[in-house]
């Protein structure tokens, strides 16, 4: 156990947002996702939500500021979104504070960015388009 990280955090999923550079994209997904079939680094997370760890997670993560930071699965045509997911995921990340956008992009073109992505983190969230994209960004020197 390390003071000050979240113990929803594994070593493993600590030891990749170490490893991971500026631009570098990291998925938290819901249950549903291919993740292993996708090919990047798999980790699981299966007694977390996407929102408990991205809570956990963005202390810990400078979010980019040159590139949109964040991508979440836009809806298949006749599909609807629930609001809440997207309110509850920037509640997480910001703390009810102003950030950036979410981008919503096509499924497919979700998915292959999920391929390049650095890793997966599949957990128990079982949200309808319960996935999102963050994109690291350079820690800024203090």
């Amino acid at each position: 156990m390390l003071k000050t990280i979240s113990p929803l955090i594994s070593p493993d999923l600590l030891k990749v947002l170490a490893e991971m550079g500026h631009g570098d994209e990291i998925i938290f997904a819901d249950a549903h996702f291919p993740a292993h079939s996708l090919g990047p680094q798999t980790l699981r997370a299966d007694g977390s939500t996407v929102s408990e760890l991205l809570a956990a997670v963005i202390p810990l993560f400078e979010l980019d500021s040159y590139a949109p930071p964040l991508a979440m699965m836009a809806p298949v045509e006749g599909d609807e979104l629930d609001p809440a997911v997207e309110a509850r995921y920037r509640e997480a990340l910001f703390n009810g504070q102003p950030g950036p956008e979410i981008e919503r992009i096509d499924r497919y073109a979700f998915y292959d960015r999920a391929r390049k992505a650095y890793a997966i983190v599949v957990t128990r969230e079982c949200a309808k388009y319960g996935n999102i994209m963050l994109k690291k960004g350079v820690t800024p020197l203090k």
